[in-house]
């Protein structure tokens, strides 16, 4: 992408919500909330690119779930869900399979998150602004 609209309407990645979860008492990964950076919601759909990186190591998109409206998706899933709408207001939940989660601390959260306005066409053969909804932010998990 040559260029990409920016808007800084809120922090990408959510203070405070870094920390494991667990199933059947057994620590199995971490998760933590993003906000879209963005004035309005948007359908999954318009997402060409998700990437989440944890102290510079990126994670690969098969053990990330991005949950919101009581679902969970794969990254990889993005382009079918066309009629799973992101609210504006409501974080999404992004959990990350990792057995034994982090180690206590401060762990950098980096968010690659890069959609299409599809009401703002921008030029022939379905061209649609790009928008660069990234964030990055140092948070901590306690236990």
């Amino acid at each position: 992408m040559a260029f990409a609209m920016k808007m800084n309407f809120v922090d990408v990645v959510c203070d405070d919500s870094l920390k494991h979860y667990y199933a059947g008492g057994r620590r199995m990964g971490y998760q933590f909330e993003i906000r879209l950076g963005y004035y309005r919601g948007h359908f999954l759909s318009v997402i060409d690119e998700f990437a989440v990186t944890v102290d510079g190591q990126e994670v690969p998109n098969e053990v990330v779930k991005f949950c919101i409206n009581g679902k969970e998706f794969s990254p990889n899933e993005f382009d079918k869900c066309y009629t799973e709408f992101w609210q504006i207001i409501e974080p999404a939940v992004i959990r990350v399979f990792c057995p034994g989660g982090l180690s206590e601390g401060e762990h950098t959260i980096d968010v690659k998150l890069m959609f299409r306005s599809p009401y703002m066409a921008i030029g022939p053969d379905h061209a649609y602004m790009p928008v660069d909804s990234s964030g990055s932010k140092t948070l901590t998990i306690t236990d």
